[in-house]
């Protein structure tokens, strides 16, 4: 993907597709009003009419333009200025994107929208060049024929009320963010057979070494060496061995390490407690929370940001077998605790444990980790919302506000106290369900809690938002490559 920068007026842009953002105004805006002059009020007529009302992600195709360079123009509502966010900018090019990729098209030009609200140069390129991205790629990765193409370049018409050296770091951070998106959507969109704990493993080698981030891969024989207990049990149940990945990039000077966590399960059948056929459908993206953990140190390192992290990658196969752990086994865990297993479906927590008893005993300040760990929390916040939870207000906080930074939605549940004693075991330290089906996210939570000791922690469970069921105007269906730029976002104030 290139992205390119042109100075001057939105009319003189040559593309095949010109994209011009438009407000749910009364009247067209300065930009937009200068190229209806050139189009002999074609844009007002639309206006006037009705036709065009500047809606979220309406999209006008105006063919057969004349007076303008572009050999097409499509017009993209931004909705209200009241309320507008990154996610509202983000979600508009990705919807103007997914209009015009249909086919192959040599250039895709979009005209900045000067004054967007809360937004300096930087992040309204980022943002854009994030979108057009986005709305790019599909996931039809073995179809005979392709149903989208990334063009050739992406063109961004700027405003001359912006500097053109926070239009040019502003579109290559974008870049790299989007092409580190993409790789978590290609990774959680690949088949099982393909994406396995071998092959996950080879391919963080790959992206790692690419960006300069030294990786080390665990085998069996190292994880056995970790202790890492729940997860060997895990993995037990697969012909697949599974893999830990650690990821390091020291950037930051002798200053504190930033710990990300992410859950691999390249397939996740339940095990023994085997799901139905409709909810293991969708289960190959068990791993997004790994894929949204390298993905975003690859980014953090391309983008050279001066900070410390240290990542682990979890990786297995939770499938039945005559060698699965079953319900009532006790697992011994990394740190020395014992889970009392009564469901073999709540597997994502038991790898967890021993990856953040690990990270924490490789002296990490402060730590998060992802998974799409439970279907309590797609009942509790939906699908486009993560849940947050954690042992520290102040640094909950932080990932929120990094989660807001970078346009992505997340909401703080409750760890209150009370549900300690839902995950009690009368046999081991703790059990690997809360023993009912009210409060899943948040015991889930509290399991994973039991690991990470004093340092500060958050949880992301993205298990809504990491995936779709189907296309809508803004993205087709399949992995969405969530958080990677919520982790980006924090990595650069963590470095500041």
């Amino acid at each position: 993907m290139e992205v390119l920068v042109q100075f001057g007026l939105p009319a003189e842009a040559r593309a095949d597709w010109l994209l011009l953002p438009v407000w749910e105004d009364d009247r067209l805006d300065a930009v937009a009003a200068a190229l209806d002059g050139r189009l002999g009020g074609a844009l007002g007529r639309l206006k006037q009419r009705g036709d065009l009302t500047g809606k979220a992600n309406e999209l006008i195709p105006v063919l057969g333009a004349t007076g303008i360079a572009a050999e097409r123009l499509l017009l993209v509502g931004l909705g209200k200025r009241e309320g507008a966010d990154k996610t509202r900018l983000v979600d508009a090019a990705a919807a103007a994107a997914r209009h015009v990729t249909g086919k192959q098209r040599g250039s895709v030009a979009f005209v900045l929208p000067p004054n967007y609200p809360g937004l300096d140069g930087q992040e309204l390129a980022a943002a854009v060049v994030v979108g057009l991205s986005q709305g790019s790629y599909g996931p039809g990765i073995r179809k005979s024929e392709p149903i989208r193409f990334m063009p050739e370049s992406f063109v961004l018409v700027a405003p001359p009320s912006i500097a053109e050296v926070d239009i040019r770091e502003g579109g290559r951070r974008g870049e790299i963010e989007a092409e580190a998106v993409r790789l978590t959507r290609e990774l959680v969109n690949l088949p099982p057979c393909e994406l396995y704990p071998e092959t996950f493993a080879a391919q963080a080698s790959e992206a790692a070494n690419s960006a300069g981030v030294v990786c080390e891969v665990f085998d069996e024989k190292r994880i056995e060496a970790e202790r890492m207990g729940a997860l060997l049990a895990v993995a037990r149940g697969s012909e697949r061995p599974p893999r830990v990945v650690v990821l390091r990039y020291q950037h930051g000077g002798g200053d504190r390490t930033l710990g990300l966590v992410g859950k691999g399960v390249t397939f996740d059948s339940g095990g023994l407690s085997l799901k139905p056929s409709e909810h293991m459908i969708d289960m190959k993206c068990d791993m997004a929370g790994a894929a949204t953990v390298l993905a975003a140190v690859q980014a953090i390192a391309r983008l050279q940001v001066p900070v410390n992290i240290l990542g682990v990658l979890a990786l297995v196969e939770n499938l039945p077998s005559g060698k699965s752990m079953k319900l009532g086994d006790v697992l011994r865990t990394r740190s020395g605790k014992t889970i009392e297993v009564l469901n073999t479906d709540a597997e994502g927590r038991l790898i967890l444990a021993d990856a953040l008893s690990y990270a924490v005993d490789q002296k990490v300040d402060h730590l998060v980790d992802l998974a799409t760990l439970t279907g309590a929390c797609v009942v509790a916040l939906g699908t486009e919302v993560a849940g947050l939870m954690g042992n520290n207000d102040a640094w909950c906080e932080q990932v929120l506000q990094a989660a807001r930074r970078a346009g992505e939605r997340a909401w703080q549940l409750p760890m209150y106290s009370l549900y300690d004693e839902m995950i009690k075991s009368s046999i081991a330290d703790m059990k690997n369900t809360g023993g009912s089906r009210y409060g899943g996210a948040i015991t889930a939570a509290k399991l994973l809690q039991q690991f990470v000791g004093e340092v500060p922690w958050a949880h992301l469970d993205i298990a809504g938002p990491a995936w779709a069921e189907r296309e809508s105007a803004t993205r087709d269906a399949g992995g969405t490559g969530c958080f990677v730029r919520t982790l980006v976002e924090l990595a650069r104030a963590y470095g500041q």
